[in-house]
């Protein structure tokens, strides 16, 4: 087991227990690590905000207190992300900290391949001013996350329709409307389609392998910021 599994087993171990204490020399046995490793793993958590505490004493050891922790979190990653969103429309008012840290904690609980694909799903989400307003189709959100090729029926500013095929590549937003930045295989080139737009919208087999890079869009970079989970 690494460094980071034991961690998080340790809190969960502390949890089941509590308000139970368990020694250092219990929780070495049960992890087949040093006594040694288990104090600097306790501590290491407690440096981080876990409440955890030692009762001294014979029969005493370390406790978790349970009401002031979380269970395991099984966010998926569009889920971690969908909150990084609403948590984004914080800037500028007094809750912008607080709501940061509290997704911080969020992700930090996720497991090590959930968090990692957060990550990279959040890497996709651009974002100008306060976040948009206007819907993104499920089918449009759920294949940017499983990299699947689009095929859609799409209007232009002038009302005419025009069918397409297009690798999604993530998402750009501004105060009024979410963008689906895909290149079209029509064009020939990167393109961006204001998803309320989309008239229809079906998945195909096809996996897209193209990743969106910031400078691929043609925006002032100042004006301009990657969604981020940290």
């Amino acid at each position: 087991m690494n460094r980071t599994d034991r961690l998080y087993a340790l809190v969960e171990e502390l949890r089941a227990v509590s308000p139970r204490p368990r020694s250092a020399r219990w929780l070495a046995a049960r992890f087949e690590v040093s006594s040694r490793t288990i104090e600097r793993d306790l501590g290491a958590l407690q440096e981080a905000g876990v409440p955890i505490w030692a009762e001294p004493g014979r029969t005493g050891g370390y406790v978790l207190d349970r009401a002031r922790t979380l269970p395991p979190v099984n966010l998926t990653a569009a889920e971690a992300v969908a909150m990084a969103v609403a948590l984004h429309r914080l800037a500028g008012s007094p809750f912008a900290g607080p709501a940061a840290t509290a997704l911080r904690k969020l992700v930090a609980v996720l497991p090590a391949a959930d968090a990692a694909e957060a990550h990279r799903l959040a890497g996709r989400v651009h974002l100008i001013g306060d976040g948009p307003a206007t819907p993104v189709p499920a089918t449009v959100a759920d294949a940017v996350a499983a990299r699947r090729v689009l095929r859609i029926r799409y209007a232009d500013r002038a009302g005419a329709d025009s069918t397409r095929d297009v690798e999604p590549l993530g998402y750009l937003g501004n105060s009024r409307h979410w963008y689906l930045v895909a290149w079209c295989r029509l064009r020939d080139e990167l393109r961006c389609f204001r998803t309320d737009r989309i008239r229809s919208v079906g998945a195909l087999p096809d996996v897209v392998a193209r990743e969106l890079r910031l400078t691929d869009l043609d925006i002032p970079h100042e004006r301009v910021r990657p969604l981020s989970l940290v």
